[in-house]
């Protein structure tokens, strides 16, 4: 009955992201391949747990209050039609350029970098935006980074100052590949230049993407524990933001996401991702730390 129970957990939330290419299926074919990061990275121990869950719902959010960015989003993306595709194919691109070898590390950035340069247009308060400039990808890539960092350090493990600013600037390696500029190398910068940026505002398109990330088109089965993920989020949003944003904690949000950040770790353990990284490099693990790949 324990058992039936945690692969139904498992089932659940990795049938959010089963909804485009899966990430590494080939990485074998790379041995010894260590990618962007490899196997002493910071990086791999981020993201590779489940806090990176709250963090990818915290990036979004903070995406949102750039009125250029989301204007871009509003404009070209279906993630209205296709809220499932969007996440899977966001996971695809975060898991690859993370733990893939370097060949699927630069088709996973290949295909982002493709997909924005049709991306351009006028947001509501008439500036122009085209999501290929450095500082628009940057605003991306820098809020991905300092939410994967946050959620971390909030709902995983603590990582020293000098962990954190490890991260950061391996992370600034993806960043360029993307052609992000402005790239801070420390957390302290990094968070600095988010809750100072000058050209945050509430916008139209905030507000719908708020609205939509409240309340998503997803099964019953992940709804609740959605919900409970997302209002985690907002208690790790700075104030400078949540004011732009218009968002508040909830009550009690901190207990329950943190207790559900708990129990989603002891069974869904580390990622598979970091698990076949690790194995592409032919370092050793302890295999109990790992979910069986097959659920």
């Amino acid at each position: 009955m324990l058992q039936w129970a945690r692969t139904r957990v498992i089932n659940s939330v990795s049938g959010m992201f089963a909804h485009a290419e899966m990430p590494l299926k080939h990485t074998g074919d790379f041995p010894g391949d260590p990618g962007l990061c490899g196997p002493d990275s910071i990086s791999w121990r981020v993201i590779g747990d489940v806090s990176v869950f709250v963090g990818g719902i915290r990036a979004l959010l903070i995406q949102a209050a750039h009125p250029e960015v989301v204007a871009g989003v509003d404009d070209h993306s279906r993630y209205r039609d296709d809220p499932l595709g969007r996440l899977s194919r966001t996971s695809f691109y975060v898991t690859s350029a993370t733990f893939g070898a370097m060949p699927e590390v630069k088709e996973a950035v290949d295909q982002v970098n493709s997909a924005h340069q049709g991306v351009s247009g006028t947001s509501h308060r008439g500036r122009p935006y085209r999501a290929s400039t450095p500082d628009l990808a940057a605003w991306v890539h820098n809020s991905l980074t300092d939410s994967f960092l946050e959620a971390y350090q909030r709902f995983g493990g603590r990582l020293s100052t000098e962990q954190a600013d490890q991260f950061v600037v391996e992370q600034t390696r993806v960043g360029e590949m993307l052609g992000a500029s402005p790239l801070p190398t420390t957390a302290d910068e990094l968070r600095k230049w988010i809750t100072g940026h000058p050209d945050l505002a509430p916008s139209p398109g905030m507000q719908a993407a708020i609205r939509f990330l409240q309340n998503p088109p997803i099964p019953a089965a992940q709804r609740a524990g959605y919900q409970i993920l997302m209002n985690g989020a907002i208690t790790t949003i700075p104030q400078e933001l949540t004011s732009v944003l218009g968002l508040d904690p909830a009550p009690g949000a901190r207990v329950s996401s943190t207790a559900m950040v708990l129990g989603l770790r002891r069974i869904m353990k580390n990622s598979p991702a970091w698990q076949a990284a690790l194995e592409r490099c032919d370092v050793p693990y302890d295999p109990r730390l790992f979910r069986d790949r097959r659920n």
